[in-house]
């Protein structure tokens, strides 16, 4: 697990074997927090919404970190 501070906010990302799974939670620059539920409807984690171009680069970058 990671965190990545972007513009004020940061996001909380689990990392299994390498590979991006889940967006464990994030929190907005005025303190709003978002936190993942295995029970939220299919569709709510950020990752799950990046294309396979998206996921792959985000995963190459954050390897280089």
């Amino acid at each position: 697990m990671f965190v990545v501070d972007i513009e004020g906010w940061s996001i909380t990302i689990f990392n299994d074997c390498d590979e991006l799974d889940y967006c464990e939670g994030c929190v907005s620059p005025d303190g709003l927090r978002w936190s993942f539920d295995s029970g939220d409807r299919y569709g709510t984690d950020p990752v799950a919404l990046l294309s396979t171009w998206e996921h792959h680069t985000m995963e190459r970058m954050l390897k280089q970190l």
